[in-house]
């Protein structure tokens, strides 16, 4: 299967799962199978509840003919007593099957979305150039927690009444055949508008749900982006979007509501209604001595146990059907192969790793945007050891250089090399483990300063740690934050201004000591002063280091071994800083503009 699905979440569409074939439900009994004595026992203890529930009817039978009618004291006392045995041990077996049942319910969840968060960690950035996030993490989260919920209940719920309906239909039928054609002129009567209002019911809970989830994009979006919102004086637009949406919310509850009272309505008047007629029809038998008392007390009974079998068995199918959407859509994600792989014998690279690199005629085309090539017909070698910057304007396809090296895409023409060897012969993890990236827009975990930077080496000491963030001149504003480097650096590194984030992702590619170092944008966004130590801790770094660096500030690359001019997805020159003032246009007029920028702001 390829690596590149087609995303359900379309902005103003659902994307729950909806009706589908049951059958799919079948791809989770491999996971049920390491709980099979669990699932036996459940079993069991079903069994023995469903057969106690036909017991307990036997024995008001029993107890209405035997001990009332013939004013028998000594057998009501003993039928009195085996209904409170009967009643004791239904009790205990339901704990155990609703425990049993339960318990596997979550152990098979848990299973579940182990498997899916780890599959999600194998797939390349192509699988989410066609899939947005909030979608993976419904299928992680929502679809998961609605099989937890049909595996941990609805199907022992399911089975139960299965074997309820199944058992009352034949005790009916020996309790008394004539009133059983009754029941059976009845049920279609009461079954069919039940169906017919149920199928109402859930898609009306289906559209509440939706609106509840456009709710909650909502509040994650504008939260998120609280300082935009704020910056723009949108707060009132935003409160007014949202309270829109809390009245959708609302309104979709409402008409969910009234249509699952309408069904109940419906299913009350109309059980009932058949109980009463069938009382007055056995009533009628009992007055002309067909049938006993306790017969007709039973057949009641048996009559009420299957017409509610049938009325839960009718609204557990909606349930089995999403969750066989809910199926569908995880088996699709585990089942998602990624687009890069290792190969089945992959080459090593020689020790020790030299770190050169190379591009040959390699054209690239992203997933997502295969109507321009993102790089055409690039070739380009790096010693090991060099320092080669990489610069020109936006889109250029200077980041998708860094993005080939690291195996993230590969190229659909020509090849990557790294000391001799197509990247692709390797194993992915072997390659990354060579690399350290730095990037323009470094992420920070929501863990404290020491976890962040150990990110590079999670092997790293503490001394390598402060030694790291010491050299990305990150140390002294670490230090006095208010627990030092134990600090909680918040979601995405919000207690951290721009360049700090920056120093902190800056340290952690320094502890993970890489042979080839890619710095993409590393400075930006730090101020002057600051960007003077780090660029000399960088170039600390950089000694005997192959190193590729993406600038726009061309002030940051002047003393890069050579730099490569590039334009459009091509590399239009290549050369040292006065080489290409003098042979490049493209460069000589990003310089001319950046330098005089740069003076104006020093007369400034």
């Amino acid at each position: 299967m390829r690596e590149q699905p087609k995303s359900y979440a379309t902005p103003g569409k659902s994307d729950r799962p909806g009706s589908s074939d049951v059958r799919s439900l079948r791809s989770m009994l491999r996971y049920l199978r390491p709980y099979r004595w669990a699932v036996l026992g459940a079993f069991f203890a079903l069994l023995f509840t469903a057969g106690s529930i036909l017991g307990i009817v036997e024995g008001i039978r029993t107890l209405i003919d035997e001990g009332l009618s013939k004013g028998n004291g000594h057998l009501l006392d003993r039928a009195f007593l085996i209904l409170l045995g009967i009643t004791f041990a239904l009790s205990l077996a339901a704990y155990a099957r609703i425990y049993l049942v339960s318990w596997i319910g979550e152990h098979v969840v848990a299973d579940l979305r182990r498997d899916v968060y780890a599959q999600v960690m194998k797939l390349s950035p192509a699988f989410f150039e066609v899939t947005r996030t909030g979608e993976i993490l419904s299928r992680l989260m929502a679809d998961t927690m609605l099989l937890q919920t049909v595996m941990g209940s609805t199907v022992a719920i399911a089975l139960r009444n299965l074997l309820l309906l199944v058992a009352g239909f034949i005790a009916l039928v020996i309790t008394s055949a004539k009133l059983t054609a009754y029941v059976f002129l009845v049920v279609p009567a009461v079954v069919v508008p039940i169906l017919l209002v149920g199928r109402r019911v859930r898609l009306l809970s289906r559209q509440a749900q939706d609106r509840m989830a456009d709710m909650s994009a909502h509040i994650e979006e504008t939260v998120g982006g609280i300082r935009t919102v704020q910056a723009f004086c949108l707060e009132a637009r935003e409160s007014a979007r949202f309270t829109q949406r809390a009245t959708d919310v609302l309104a979709a509850a409402v008409r969910h509501a009234r249509s699952r009272a309408m069904l109940a309505s419906m299913v009350i008047a109309m059980v009932f209604g058949a109980v009463v007629v069938v009382l007055w029809v056995g009533g009628r038998d009992v007055m002309a001595g067909a049938v006993t008392p306790g017969d007709l007390s039973a057949f009641v009974l048996y009559s009420l146990v299957v017409a509610n079998a049938v009325g839960s068995l009718s609204e557990i199918a909606g349930d089995l059907q999403r969750a066989a959407g809910a199926t569908e859509r995880l088996v699709e994600l585990l089942e998602t192969r990624p687009q890069i792989t290792a190969p089945a014998t992959p080459m090593q690279l020689p020790v020790p790793v030299k770190g050169a690199v190379a591009f040959e005629q390699v054209t690239f085309h992203y997933p997502a945007r295969d109507t321009r090539a993102a790089l055409e017909a690039i070739t380009l070698a790096v010693e090991p050891g060099e320092t080669v910057a990489l610069v020109g304007p936006s889109g250029a396809g200077k980041t998708t250089m860094f993005q080939l090296l690291l195996r993230f895409y590969d190229p659909q023409q020509g090849r990557v090399m790294v000391d001799g060897v197509d990247i692709r012969a390797l194993e992915p993890q072997a390659l990354r483990s060579h690399l350290g990236l730095v990037s323009q827009e470094p992420v920070i975990f929501s863990a404290n300063a020491w976890d962040n930077i150990r990110y590079g080496n999670p092997g790293a000491s503490d001394d390598e740690v402060r030694a790291a963030a010491e050299a990305a001149a990150a140390l002294e504003f670490l230090e006095k934050l208010p627990q030092g480097l134990d600090t909680y650096l918040g979601e995405r590194g919000v207690k951290l201004s721009g360049g700090q984030r920056q120093r902190v992702a800056i340290a952690r590619a320094i502890l993970r000591n890489p042979c080839i170092l890619l710095l993409d944008e590393a400075t930006s966004a730090l101020d002057s002063e600051n960007e003077k130590l780090v660029q000399t801790a960088l170039e600390h770094l950089m000694q005997n280091r192959t190193t590729l660096v993406i600038a726009h500030r061309l002030s940051t690359v002047t003393k890069a071994h050579r730099i490569v001019v590039m334009n459009d997805g091509a590399i239009e020159a290549v050369g040292t800083h006065q080489e290409l003032l003098r042979r490049s246009e493209l460069y000589a007029r990003l310089a001319a503009l950046q330098f005089n920028m740069d003076e104006s702001k020093q007369v400034a």
